[in-house]
């Protein structure tokens, strides 16, 4: 089985939820994720603190700089992700289909790259 990730994309320009919003999404999620988990396919599962709380740590010339906010300028920005097992891609989009309307949120499906020797 090949290992996929289900990134969040997050609009930090977009207003944020209330309260009841936030944990009605939540509940959502919840049970796709509690429905990956009967079906095999849960690896993990994370959500992401602000892109304000982000640290590049670049390298250059033998050292490296660290500088505050992430290091793409833009309003997407990772809010959180799953890491799932399907036997192929379209398996993999099924599950991201849920995972957009149950978080109400873009996701992005990207393999993992093959292991040596698979």
């Amino acid at each position: 089985m090949k290992q996929y990730l289900l990134a969040v994309l997050l609009d930090e320009s977009a207003p944020e939820p209330s309260e009841r919003e936030f944990q009605e999404q939540m509940a959502r999620t919840g049970k796709v994720t509690d429905e990956m988990r009967a079906a095999g396919s849960w690896v993990f599962v994370g959500g992401l603190a602000p892109s304000h709380a982000t640290t590049v740590v670049r390298p250059g010339s033998g050292t490296t700089t660290m500088t505050d906010g992430p290091f793409a300028e833009t309003k997407e920005q990772l809010g959180g992700f799953w890491v799932i097992r399907c036997d192929d891609l379209d398996q993999a989009l099924a599950w991201a289909e849920k995972c957009a309307l149950a978080c109400g949120a873009p996701i992005e499906v990207r393999p993992f790259n093959d292991e040596p020797g698979e």
